[in-house]
C-alpha cells in the first residue's frame, strides 16, 4: 500500500514536470528558431487528495497560471530542467536578459523571476506580456493562499526582477501530504506548547476557571459570530487575551488546554530569541511567526509578555525611539491578528496600558487557596507510590501556601528519592525537604 501510494505521488509530479518541460522547450524553439510556440493541454488534476490538484481545481487555474506555479516549484522539485535559462547569448557574452532569473547562494541551480514566467508565456508578445502580468496581482489566489509569494526587490529594479517561490507549507502538503511543522531557530522563534494534561484536570479558582468560558466560548463560534452573524463588520479580528498572576498558578497550562480543547496548534513565542540587538530585527522574527500563525490557525502564547508588551520608555536617545516602534508595531500586529493571542505576565501593573485597553479578557491567576492545593497536592503524586503514615496531606496544604507548579517541582523532587532508596513510598523527610527547596528558590521561609 505504502509503495503504491508513493508511486501514485511521483507519477502525478513526473506528468506535471514533464509537461512543463515540453512547454519550455517549445518556447525556446520558437524563440531560436523561430517554430510556432503551442502550449499542449496539461495532464489532469486528477488526484483531489494532492494539495498541488487540489488547489489546480479549486482556483480553476488556467494552463498559464498552473505553468508559473510549476516553475516556482522546479527549483524545490526539479532544479536541473531549468539550467537551459543559463544558456548564454553569444552577442552580449552574458546570460539572455530576456529569460530573467536569478542564482542563489547556496543553491547554484536558476531561480525564476516574474520575467522568466512572462517569457516562458509570452515570448516576445508585448500586449501578451502585459496581459499576463495581471497573473501576479496580490489579489491572485496565488497569493491570497499564500501558494506562491514573491521576492522584495531594490526600488530601482524592474519588478519582473521579483524572484517566485513556493510557500512551504504549500510544497510540503503537495510533495508530502501533511502540513510542515517549522523548525524552531532564529528563522522561527517559537516552540509548540504541548501538555499530557486535560481540560477536567486544571485545577484553577473558579471564577478565573468562570472567566476562561468566553475565551472557549470563542474559539468555538468565534467564526460564526463573525461570519454567520456578519459581526466582522463592528468587530475587530481576533481574540485578545491577558494571562496574569505569580509563576506557577497555570497559565501555560492553561494555554496549552485550550490548543487541546480546541483542536489548534499553541505555539509559545521564545522572546529570548525575539528581542534583537540590531534596530528593526525584532520586528522581522515577529512577523514570521504571525504569518504562519493566521494561515494555520494556531494560537500565539507570549509567556512572560513583559519584555516586548511593557511600559514604553521615555525617548532619551535613538535605541529608545526604535524601541517604542516595535512596540507600536506590536500593538498593530495583534490588533489585526484574526486568531487568538494570549499574553501572559507575572504583575498586570507592567503591561502598557496601550495593550491592556485591547484585550477582550483579563484572566487572573492568583496562587491556589488551601482548598485547591489540597486538591492539587491529592492528584499529583504517581499511583505506583503510597504516602507514608505521618502525612497529612490537608495540613500540608494548609501550611504551605505554594502555587501548582511549586507543588509539582516537590512532587518530582520526593519521587526521585523513593527511586533512589528502591521504595515506593514517598516519606515526610522528603517532603519536607522538597517544600523547604521551593520556598527557598522564591528567598522566603517555610516556617
Amino acid at each position: 500500500m505504502v509503495t503504491r501510494t508513493r508511486q501514485k505521488k511521483d507519477n502525478v509530479f513526473e506528468a506535471e514536470f514533464d509537461w512543463l518541460f515540453t512547454v519550455i522547450e517549445q518556447r525556446l524553439n520558437s524563440y531560436f528558431q523561430s517554430k510556432p510556440f503551442e502550449m499542449h493541454a496539461p495532464p489532469l488534476a486528477h488526484d483531489s487528495q494532492n494539495a498541488f490538484h487540489a488547489f489546480v481545481r479549486r482556483a480553476n487555474l488556467s494552463d498559464e497560471e498552473r505553468v508559473i506555479l510549476l516553475l516556482a516549484m522546479a527549483p524545490h522539485v526539479r532544479p536541473q530542467m531549468l539550467d537551459v535559462f543559463f544558456t548564454q547569448n553569444k552577442e552580449t557574452q552574458r546570460g539572455f536578459a530576456e529569460f530573467g532569473g536569478l542564482q542563489g547562494k547556496a543553491h547554484s541551480g536558476f531561480l525564476p523571476t516574474v520575467d522568466t514566467a512572462l517569457f516562458v508565456l509570452a515570448g516576445q508578445d508585448l500586449n501578451r506580456r502585459f496581459e499576463l502580468m495581471q497573473l501576479f496581482d496580490p489579489e491572485h489566489a496565488f497569493f491570497q493562499e499564500k501558494v506562491l509569494h514573491l521576492t522584495e526587490v531594490e526600488t530601482d529594479e524592474p519588478l519582473g526582477a521579483r524572484r517566485i517561490d513556493v510557500g512551504e507549507e504549500f510544497l510540503h502538503r503537495s510533495l508530502f501530504a501533511r502540513p510542515l511543522d517549522p523548525q524552531f531557530g532564529p528563522g522561527f522563534p517559537a516552540r509548540q506548547l504541548k501538555t499530557r494534561f486535560r481540560w477536567d484536570e486544571l485545577v484553577l479558582d473558579p471564577y478565573t476557571h468562570e472567566q476562561l468560558q468566553e475565551l472557549k466560548a470563542w474559539l468555538q463560534y468565534g467564526e460564526t459570530l463573525m461570519k454567520t452573524w456578519e459581526l466582522e463588520r463592528k468587530l475587530m479580528p481576533g481574540y485578545r487575551c491577558l494571562f496574569h498572576g505569580p509563576p506557577g498558578t497555570g497559565k501555560s497550562l492553561t494555554a496549552a488546554l485550550l490548543g487541546q480543547v480546541s483542536g489548534r496548534k499553541v505555539y509559545c513565542i521564545d522572546l529570548s530569541m525575539i528581542i534583537s540587538k540590531y534596530i528593526g530585527e525584532t520586528e522581522k522574527n515577529l512577523e514570521k511567526v504571525f504569518a504562519q500563525a493566521e494561515e494555520k490557525n494556531w494560537l500565539l502564547f507570549f509567556d512572560e509578555a513583559d519584555a516586548l508588551f511593557g511600559k514604553r520608555t521615555q525617548v532619551n536617545d535613538s535605541h529608545d525611539r526604535f524601541a517604542n516602534q516595535e512596540t507600536s508595531y506590536l500593538l498593530q500586529r495583534v490588533e489585526i491578528f484574526p486568531g487568538v493571542v494570549i499574553l501572559a505576565t507575572n504583575l498586570k501593573s507592567n503591561i502598557d496600558d496601550a495593550f491592556s485597553r485591547r484585550f477582550q479578557a483579563v484572566i487572573h491567576f492568583p496562587m491556589p487557596d488551601k482548598k485547591l492545593r489540597h486538591q492539587l497536592w491529592s492528584q499529583s503524586f504517581s499511583p505506583m507510590t503510597k504516602l507514608s503514615k505521618d502525612i497529612d496531606l490537608r495540613e500540608i496544604a494548609d501550611r504551605f501556601e505554594l502555587a501548582g507548579g511549586a507543588i509539582m517541582n516537590v512532587v518530582r523532587y520526593c519521587s526521585l528519592m523513593a527511586l533512589q532508596r528502591h521504595s515506593t513510598e514517598i516519606t515526610y523527610e522528603d517532603l519536607e525537604q522538597g517544600i523547604l527547596r521551593e520556598f527557598n528558590k522564591e528567598g522566603r521561609s517555610a516556617d
